[in-house]
């Protein structure tokens, strides 16, 4: 029964990412903390488990994603080589912070960043990007890899909403830019949920079925199921208009960061 209900959160969470054209982390993570809290795990570590989840899943669904565009030739490898050092070492960070916050710590954080994510999208910001500017130096791209990893791994996504703004800031069109945050999506995640692992393997977690902080029945389910939906939510949203997907996908988060911060601050 329980892995049928991992495998319904990955029909949803992948439909959803398809549908809204982002990755499925701020899906996943609240409605596995719900499936989680109704099985009566403690309450200390459930968040914990739903973000290590969160990112082990995005580790599968990434390499459908990147695979895709390299075919299409969109991924710029030589950026992606300059981040990735970064990328790895700040999600593996990341999760060590996640790891020293407590549970209700971690709801908060999350809950703010989804309704600043929903703030963006529904004014519909987005960067202008500028031809003359270009990308500054390796040492910097591995910095900025840092940053967008250690929050990525806190946040239990693939960085696509951090790494595609921070590329159009710096003269890269939005196809690449697209492309190579999603190939920038696999360090992240596997750096992240390696680390949720081995920070959670140290706690004493009395939740079945898990290794650290990542539940194996419900990675399995999400992404055996998230990787077949994504294709048909993607299918759907060319039927629709995108001004309104980005409403309702705005309208989502903040019910999402919304109630994170209600339970964050009781």
């Amino acid at each position: 029964m329980e892995l049928i209900i991992y495998l319904l959160i990955g029909a949803i969470a992948g439909f959803t990412a398809g549908l809204f054209g982002v990755g499925g982390g701020l899906i996943i993570v609240p409605i596995l903390f719900i499936v989680f809290t109704q099985l009566n795990y403690d309450p200390n570590v459930i968040m914990h488990i739903a973000v290590g989840t969160s990112l082990a899943t995005i580790v599968v669904t990434s390499i459908s994603s990147v695979m895709a565009h390299h075919k299409k030739g969109a991924v710029l490898w030589s950026v992606f080589k300059n981040l990735a050092p970064g990328l790895i070492l700040g999600s593996f960070f990341g999760a060590g912070i996640a790891d020293l916050m407590s549970g209700q710590h971690l709801q908060l954080v999350i809950g703010i960043f989804a309704v600043w994510m929903a703030y963006k999208m529904f004014r519909g910001a987005h960067a202008q990007i500028d031809p003359n500017k270009h990308l500054p130096s390796a040492p910097l791209q591995f910095a900025a890899g840092g940053g967008i990893g250690i929050a990525s791994a806190i946040f239990g996504i693939g960085g696509g909403s951090l790494t595609v703004p921070y590329l159009n800031r710096h003269g890269v069109v939005m196809q690449q830019a697209v492309a190579t945050s999603a190939a920038c999506g696999l360090p992240i995640a596997l750096a992240g949920a390696i680390g949720f692992m081995w920070f959670g393997a140290k706690e004493q977690i009395d939740v079945p079925n898990t290794i650290g902080y990542v539940h194996v029945y419900a990675f399995l389910g999400i992404s055996v199921m998230s990787f077949i939906t994504a294709k048909v939510g993607a299918r759907v949203a060319h039927r629709l208009s995108a001004a309104m997907l980005k409403k309702c996908f705005a309208g989502l988060l903040v019910f999402v960061g919304s109630y994170f911060i209600y339970k964050g601050l009781i």
